[in-house]
C-alpha cells in the first residue's frame, strides 16, 4: 500500500520540499495521522496544528509554506482541499485490486440486450430486452437494468440499483447500493373520493459524471423526462420528484426532497433533510441551507435559510436572533403596559 512522495508529485503535480523516497503508507486525517501518514491542512485556522500533528508528510497552501517545509516533508499546492480529493482517486487507483471484467453467469441477459466489451456484471443481476451497456460499465449484483435502458460508458451500478425501462444513465456514473431511477412519479387526480392514477409516461435522463448516493430515488416524468444534468452529486436518502430539471454541478445533502417539476440551476446546494416544494424554481448559483423549506421561488443567487418563510440568509439571522430575545421583550412590554396603565390611573384621580 506504500507510496514514495515523488510518486505523488509526478502523478499529481505540485512543489515536493523533503525527499522524493520518503514513503507513505496512508492518508490520513490531521488530528490522528502518523509518522508514515500524508494528512493535508486546506485552511489557515488549522494553522496551528502544524506543530500538533504526528503525519510524517502534508499537504499545504503557500501561505504555510515555510513553516510545513521546517517542520519536515510536505507538499505545496494552490487547493489542498481538492488536490487531496485528486489524491484519495489516484490512491484508490493504485490499490484497487479490479479483477478483469466478466458476465456472471448467474446473470439474466435478454437476446436483444446490447452489451459492448469490457462490460462487468454480477450475479443476479438482469439486463433486460434491448437495453444497452457500454464500454467499461459495472453492473452489480442483483442490479436490474429495465428494457430500453441505457448505461453510459465505464459508469458503475452498484448491487441493488435499478434502472428502470427507457431511463439513460450517462457516462462515469456512480450509482449506489439501492437506488431507483424510474418509478413512477407521485400523480393522481382525485374523482368522487378516490384516487385515479396518472401513469407516468416519461423517463429519467441522467447526464455524465452524476454521483448518486445510497437509497435514493428519482421518479420518472409523467410525459416529459426528468433530468439530472452533468456532474450533480446527490447524497443518501433523496427525493427527487417526477419532472424535475436539476442543472449541472449541483450538490445536494442527505434526506433532501424535491417536489414534482421543480426546477433547480447549476451550481446550487441543497442542505441536508431541506425541502423544495413543487414547480418552484431555483435559479443558478442559490444555496439552500439543511432543513429549510423553500416555499417560494428563488430567482436570484444567493445563500437562504428558514422556514417562517424562507429568506436571504443574512436576514434570517437577523430574526432568528431576534426570535431568541421574544420572551425577554415579552415581559419588558408587559411591565411597560404595567407602569403606563398605573400612570394613566394616577393621572385620572382628582
Amino acid at each position: 500500500m506504500s507510496r514514495p512522495l515523488g510518486t505523488l508529485v509526478d502523478a499529481l503535480g505540485g512543489t515536493l520540499h523533503g525527499p522524493r523516497d520518503a514513503v507513505v503508507d496512508r492518508l490520513a486525517p490531521l488530528a490522528t495521522a502518523g509518522p508514515t501518514d500524508l494528512a493535508f491542512i486546506a485552511q489557515a485556522r488549522y494553522a496551528s496544528q502544524l506543530q500538533t500533528t504526528q503525519a510524517g508528510a502534508l499537504i499545504v497552501p503557500s501561505s504555510m509554506q515555510e513553516a510545513a517545509a521546517q517542520r519536515g516533508a510536505c507538499i505545496v499546492t494552490d487547493n489542498p482541499y481538492v488536490y487531496f480529493a485528486r489524491l484519495t482517486q489516484w490512491w484508490r487507483s493504485e490499490h484497487d485490486e479490479r479483477a478483469e471484467p466478466s458476465i456472471d453467469p448467474l446473470a439474466s441477459i435478454h437476446p436483444t440486450a446490447l452489451v459492448a466489451e469490457g462490460v462487468d456484471i454480477g450475479p443476479f443481476a438482469v439486463v433486460a430486452a434491448g437495453a444497452r451497456i457500454a464500454r467499461g460499465a459495472r453492473i452489480g449484483a442483483h442490479a436490474v437494468v429495465a428494457a430500453g435502458a441505457s448505461i453510459g460508458v465505464d459508469s458503475r451500478l452498484h448491487p441493488r440499483v435499478s434502472v428502470g425501462e427507457r431511463c439513460v444513465v450517462g457516462a462515469r456514473c456512480v450509482l449506489h447500493p439501492g437506488v431507483v431511477i424510474g418509478a413512477d412519479g407521485f400523480g393522481f387526480a382525485q374523482h368522487e373520493g378516490a384516487w385515479i392514477k396518472i401513469e407516468q409516461l416519461g423517463a429519467v435522463r441522467i447526464g455524465d459524471d452524476v454521483e448518486i448516493g445510497a437509497n435514493t430515488c428519482i421518479d420518472r416524468g409523467a410525459l416529459d423526462d426528468t433530468v439530472i444534468e452533468n456532474g450533480v452529486k446527490l447524497d443518501n436518502l433523496i427525493q427527487i420528484g417526477h419532472n424535475v430539471h436539476i442543472g449541472a454541478h449541483t450538490a445536494m445533502a442527505g434526506n433532501a426532497g424535491v417536489a414534482g417539476s421543480a426546477t433547480i440551476g447549476a451550481h446550487c446546494t441543497v442542505g441536508g433533510g431541506a425541502v423544495v416544494l413543487g414547480h418552484l424554481t431555483l435559479a443558478d448559483g442559490v444555496h439552500v441551507s439543511a432543513a429549510s423549506v423553500v416555499t417560494r421561488s428563488l430567482l436570484k443567487p444567493g445563500h437562504y435559510t428558514g422556514m417562517f418563510p424562507i429568506d436571504d440568509n443574512a436576514a434570517w439571522e437577523k430574526n432568528a436572533a431576534s426570535l431568541k430575545q421574544l420572551n425577554r421583550l415579552r415581559e419588558r412590554l408587559k411591565a411597560v403596559e404595567q407602569a403606563l396603565a398605573q400612570a394613566q390611573k394616577s393621572i385620572s384621580k382628582p
